[in-house]
């Protein structure tokens, strides 16, 4: 579209959006809500198929959404259309163990009440958060989606720049969003290199279903191979991430379906009773992978474009978001002042509030799954003396809550449940 009232090469150029974004997964969506509900067009390119995923069965995918993040989706309208497919945190229960033998005695127990935010986070699953965020764009005219599409070429400009489509189209923006992913194109062709290690780790995936109800209560069960991660779903069901070294990992990806669930059952314990699979299994090698630079010309990264992280925790998703609800304010905050919102300063703004947290969860996951997933005894001993430490200091256990559930600090707007 044309902006007239610009000076010089801008007031010739034509924008097909304001802001063009490369990934349709979860945060390019939820960027693209945020910025169009704002006022600024569009575009929204999708490797996927529109109903890929939003038309599917269960296939045992799921997210732990930290209250932060509840208030972005509803923030963005996305909220009252998955609300009744949510699963309420109500407690964290972390013990430190061995498979077979059961925690230490050591553990730390969250519960919500310790903050009085209501539910520390809500469980959903992939399909339902992915069909609200696409009936939600369906809905807003400012968002154009274009599904089965993918971008194979960027040229940065002093006045915008232009993307090439794997269909031949061109089009034109004032910023490109790159929320692709680890393996991120948009990041790659900006010349952004990432720092990262592998930690010899796999993450198996699945849901079961289970005899008794879980309550609302999400474990985290570290082991000397890497934590196993049982969370809660609506109805008799939780999601299972459980980290294995590689080589372990590969020969259980390789079992069958009940030979499988012989390996998890020790492992998973009987306090729910007897388990059996609901939905698909899914393996994901576990890395962590940071982006050198957040932003570069006419270029912003996104989640995990931008920080790859461990699941520990179940952060990657919730990074996501706050790295949304910065840039989106930052950028419209941009606009409503005349200023060109793909300037390098501009950007500077969302990579300088950003980088240094989101490096600093990162790393701290990190040295916490180094520090838990051996079977070093002194290190055993240390660790189960801090999380005896931290349960018996209320202060530092509301600190050790609040920073989870994304609400400690000064969020972004959108994360305080507010408006741009």
């Amino acid at each position: 579209m044309d902006n007239p009232g610009r000076a010089g090469i801008v007031e010739v150029m034509r924008y097909d959006a304001d802001v063009i974004i490369t990934g349709g997964g979860l945060n390019g969506p939820a960027l693209a809500l945020a910025l169009a509900q704002a006022g600024l067009p569009v575009t929204v390119i999708d490797a996927q198929p529109a109903t890929a995923r939003a038309e599917a069965d269960f296939d045992g995918r799921a997210y732990a959404l930290a209250i932060a993040s509840k208030r972005l989706l509803a923030a963005v309208g996305v909220w009252d259309r998955l609300a009744r497919d949510a699963q309420p945190i109500n407690e964290i229960k972390t013990s430190d163990g061995r498979p077979g033998e059961g925690p230490s005695r050591f553990f730390l127990h969250f519960d919500s009440a310790e903050i009085e935010e209501g539910p520390m986070g809500f469980m959903v699953e992939d399909r339902h958060l992915y069909a609200a965020f696409l009936e939600a764009m369906r809905a807003e005219p400012a968002i154009t989606h274009l599904p089965a599409t993918t971008v194979t070429g960027q040229e940065p400009g002093a006045a915008g720049i232009t993307v090439t489509l794997s269909d031949g189209q061109r089009l034109t923006g004032r910023v490109l969003a790159g929320c692709d992913g680890r393996q991120s194109g948009t990041a790659t062709r900006a010349g952004i290199g990432r720092t990262g290690w592998g930690y010899g780790q796999t993450a198996l995936v699945c849901a079961v279903a289970h005899e008794r109800p879980h309550g609302g209560i999400a474990h985290q069960f570290f082991m000397p191979s890497g934590p196993l991660a049982i969370l809660p779903l609506k109805g008799n069901r939780s999601s299972i991430v459980w980290s294995e070294r590689d080589g372990t990992a590969k020969a259980i990806a390789a079992l069958g379906d009940a030979e499988f669930l012989e390996v998890l059952r020790p492992r998973f314990g009987d306090f729910l009773g007897a388990v059996t699979l609901a939905g698909k299994r899914f393996s994901y090698p576990l890395n962590l992978t940071l982006a050198n630079a957040y932003v570069a010309s006419r270029v912003a990264l996104v989640g995990d474009a931008a920080h790859g992280v461990h699941p520990i925790a179940g952060q990657g998703l919730n990074l996501g978001f706050r790295d949304v609800g910065a840039l989106a304010e930052v950028v419209v905050e941009a606009h409503r002042r005349g200023e060109d919102i793909g300037a390098e300063d501009v950007l500077a703004r969302y990579q300088s509030w950003r980088r240094f947290d989101s490096t600093l969860l990162a790393l701290g996951m990190d040295t916490v799954n180094r520090l838990f997933s051996n079977d070093n005894p002194l290190l055993r001993g240390v660790r189960d003396l801090g999380l005896g430490l931290v349960g018996a200091l209320p202060p530092l256990k509301r600190a050790f809550i609040r920073q989870a559930a994304g609400i400690a600090g000064t969020p972004p707007r959108l994360l305080q449940g507010r408006a741009i």
